[in-house]
């Protein structure tokens, strides 16, 4: 689990270059997008100044614009709105600033790597515990102890582990096996419940980024509106945007987490509730094995 904790960790770092670049290219050509609407709108006006003089020149001019530029206002509206989800992302992540949105993005994949880990090492801790509390029983009947120690050494799970160290203490009495369970099911637990406490920790990370991404935006946006020394809302808008985006962003990275770390929750409390009932049926069954 290690081993794919660390795997997942180096994919996110070398994903952030890549795409902070592919960001900055789609930026680019949005740019070459508007710069070709405006260009477009400057020859239609040249255009029909042209015609209010002469008509011919006007024919002339209006072939001359469109061979030369190729697009419409309404071709650079349409280019607009035909943008995929994906490339709208982007144009907001680089609207939000790079350097903070890149923070947030780092905690999600981080994040999310962890909970991968987690998920597949839960799923990979539940077992059948009726049919191994079965097979164990048959094995005390059959072959005694040691045949029961085969059982759970073959299974994996937290439930077979705590099974094992009852059947190492089952010849020094019930005393001692009850004990060792109890003792070794809090061991499992801290197992289950291990990588929690950094999943909480990017869950309460992500926003705080956003919120330091807010107050630096309002920052922003205050020292244009002293340099200028005027109240506009064109100098305020793209501060207060940046304040904004790295707000949600930082909230939506933090709901992704919270979701899964219910999730986590919840299997966790499930395992745990199968330990403590197979654990008390397991000791019914040592009562009877050792009459």
């Amino acid at each position: 689990m290690k081993k794919l904790f660390a795997l997942l960790t180096l994919m996110a770092f070398l994903s952030v270059s890549p795409l902070n670049q592919s960001f900055a290219r789609e930026q680019s050509n949005d740019v070459q997008v508007e710069q070709a609407s405006n260009d477009a709108s400057s020859e239609m006006v040249d255009s029909t100044a042209v015609s209010d003089s002469t008509a011919v020149d006007s024919t002339a001019v209006d072939s001359a614009s469109t061979a030369a530029v190729g697009t419409t206002p309404d071709d650079a509206a349409l280019l607009k709105k035909d943008r995929t989800f994906h490339q709208v992302l982007k144009k907001y992540f680089i609207e939000g600033s790079p350097g903070f949105m890149s923070t947030v993005l780092l905690a999600l994949i981080l994040g999310l790597a962890l909970v991968i880990e987690r998920i597949i090492y839960l799923n990979l801790a539940t077992t059948n515990s009726k049919k191994l509390l079965e097979g164990v029983e048959d094995a005390l009947k059959n072959g005694g102890v040691e045949a029961a120690k085969d059982v759970c050494r073959n299974t994996r799970g937290p439930v077979a582990s705590i099974f094992y160290q009852g059947l190492m203490k089952f010849d020094d009495g019930l005393d001692d096996v009850e004990k060792s369970i109890v003792a070794y099911g809090s061991v499992q637990m801290g197992r289950l419940e291990r990588g929690l406490s950094w999943i909480a920790l990017f869950i309460a990370l992500a926003p705080m980024l956003g919120f330091m991404g807010t107050v630096i935006g309002m920052i922003q946006a205050f020292d244009k509106i002293q340099q200028v020394g005027d109240i506009n809302p064109t100098v305020v808008a793209g501060g207060i945007k940046v304040a904004l985006l790295t707000t949600v962003f930082g909230l939506i990275v933090a709901i992704i987490l919270q979701i899964f770390y219910n999730y986590l929750l919840a299997k966790i409390d499930s395992l745990v509730n199968d330990m403590e009932d197979s654990s008390i049926t397991f000791m019914d069954i040592l009562a009877k094995s050792k009459k």
